[in-house]
């Protein structure tokens, strides 16, 4: 045994003992897409285990120093996220243990990880219900003694433009004028079976699978992530989620749903802008209300924040927002 420790610690830490081929200090270091295990709480007492992707960052202060210590990052991952399920708390004291191991390089610290939240939603109309997935990222840091938290989400939603609507509209309006034409009175049922042809519904708006982004920095306050909540507020202002188990009576009722909440990506933007200024534990906003139209080969795309002075700045810096 003592042969043994005698070579490990012959064993050369070039990390340590090189000095920097170039000088200077290095904004973060560390690993991208780890894959991880971790443990959420969902409430009611109940935990979920979901596979996740981590990233670790911490800062190299000093000028002259190789680099940094990745493995004692990887290791204090893995301990804290195999004992602890993900919440503010667990996370600022991962984020000190970082630190702590890298005392004499680093004064900040930076995690963020990436998983698939699953929710099980009732279907509209029927009495089945589906599994729908929510990609969501939480992004932690700790600068000094500033503790930092934020929550990144996707809501997928169907969108029907309120332009192509009206124009619908005239042409349906203007092939009854022609079919009913010299008619000086319309008999009820007459016009009741005609709306049920296709002549009826000449033409129709085009609708899309459309996606809002979102992301949340919160008061460090929170003692669990409420994910399905903030999920369900902006699913709430949205009205037209998309949906999982569909038999007739629910794809009836989601047409209707579409009909009677035409929007464009404005009116979308503002409806997420407004449900996001009543949660007052949200410090500050970015969402991003993408259109995948088809009627164009491109996307229209409106984003808005809360809109406080300098503008949203997220902690990995990452210039729109959410991980493309």
């Amino acid at each position: 045994m003592e042969i043994k420790n005698k070579a490990v610690n012959l064993m050369p830490d070039i990390a340590a003992q090189a000095r920097a081929q170039v000088a200077g200090k290095l904004d973060w270091v560390g690993m991208n897409e780890i894959e991880m295990p971790i443990l959420l709480d969902v409430g009611e007492g109940r935990q979920v285990e979901r596979v996740a992707r981590v990233s670790a960052f911490v800062d190299l202060g000093k000028a002259d120093k190789r680099g940094i210590h990745m493995s004692r990052l990887y290791l204090h991952l893995d301990r804290a996220l195999a004992e602890h399920s993900v919440t503010p708390a667990s996370l600022r004291h991962l984020l000190r243990d970082f630190l702590d191991s890298h005392h004499d390089l680093s004064s900040n610290a930076m995690l963020r990880i990436d998983f698939d939240h699953m929710i099980r939603r009732p279907s509209l109309k029927s009495d089945n219900s589906g599994w729908k997935r929510y990609p969501i990222s939480i992004i932690a840091s700790q600068q000094g003694k500033a503790f930092a938290l934020e929550l990144a989400f996707q809501v997928i939603y169907s969108s029907t433009c309120p332009c192509s609507a009206a124009l619908a509209r005239q042409l349906i309006q203007e092939q009854f004028r022609k079919d009913f034409a010299g008619r000086k009175l319309v008999d009820h049922d007459s016009v009741v079976d005609w709306l049920g042809t296709e002549e009826g519904i000449l033409a129709t708006p085009h609708s899309q699978r459309s996606a809002a982004d979102i992301r949340l920095q919160l008061a460090p306050t929170f003692e669990a992530f409420p994910f399905t909540r903030f999920i369900d507020v902006i699913e709430g202002a949205l009205k037209t989620p998309v949906q999982a188990a569909v038999k007739r009576e629910d794809e009836q009722a989601f047409a209707l749903l579409n009909g009677r909440n035409l929007m464009f990506c404005e009116d979308a933007a503002r409806r997420v802008q407004s449900a996001l200024e009543q949660e007052e534990r949200v410090e500050d906003f970015w969402a991003r209300c993408s259109h995948f139209e088809s009627l164009h080969p491109h996307n229209a795309v409106a984003i808005v924040t809360k809109g406080l002075e300098g503008g949203y700045r997220p902690i990995d810096g990452h210039p729109t927002g959410w991980k493309e």
